[in-house]
């Protein structure tokens, strides 16, 4: 049977949590998965997929088209957002990762085009995932609706309606709950 989209995001945002649980520290950051770059983090989650369901994901590879190849199910790309850095200060272009509306930006946007003008034979998602405060200080909501408008109405670009997970209680001080946003790129309208 197929990998919905909606088991993958779950899978993806469970994956990451347990990683943040580990009170893993990235570099010289503060422990938790918040502070990961976004590949470092892609990375530790698939190890962490390939573990816990090593029947869906040991062929899973990490490429740069597609961030995630999934065979013979999901091409996906990754964008990763924070509106606050590790010592909590303000990032300052923190939405430019999935904004930017122009062919070959490495934004969502981008990224959806990249697929779309791609030859692979898998379904296609752009998954956003991100950190906020508990509750939030800057919401995410703003950034990913913005995305999705752009995509719509300004690229024409057909998406699967949102899919999104949410983790709360991970222990970073300052990316406290995780959000994963996940949208199949079916084509331009």
């Amino acid at each position: 049977m197929p990998l919905p989209l909606s088991e993958f995001v779950s899978e993806f945002a469970d994956a990451l949590a347990a990683v943040d649980a580990m009170r893993v520290s990235h570099k010289q950051f503060q422990p938790g998965i918040g502070p990961f770059g976004e590949a470092d983090a892609v990375r530790t989650a698939l190890a962490r997929l390939k573990k816990v369901s090593p029947n869906r994901y040991s062929n899973a590879v990490t490429n740069r088209l597609p961030a995630l190849l999934i065979p013979h199910e999901w091409a996906v790309e990754l964008k990763i957002i924070r509106p606050f850095g590790d010592n909590g200060n303000p990032a300052e272009h923190w939405s430019e990762n999935i904004l930017h509306p122009y062919p070959g930006n490495t934004s969502s946007l981008g990224d959806c085009i990249k697929l779309l003008e791609s030859s692979l034979l898998e379904r296609k998602a752009v998954v956003i995932f991100g950190y906020e405060h508990t509750p939030p200080v800057v919401s995410l909501e703003t950034a990913v609706a913005s995305f999705e408008h752009l995509a719509r109405e300004v690229l024409s670009i057909s998406l699967s309606p949102r899919v999104e997970q949410v983790r709360f209680g991970l222990v970073h001080p300052v990316h406290q709950q995780l959000r994963v946003f996940g949208y199949e790129v079916q084509g331009r309208k």
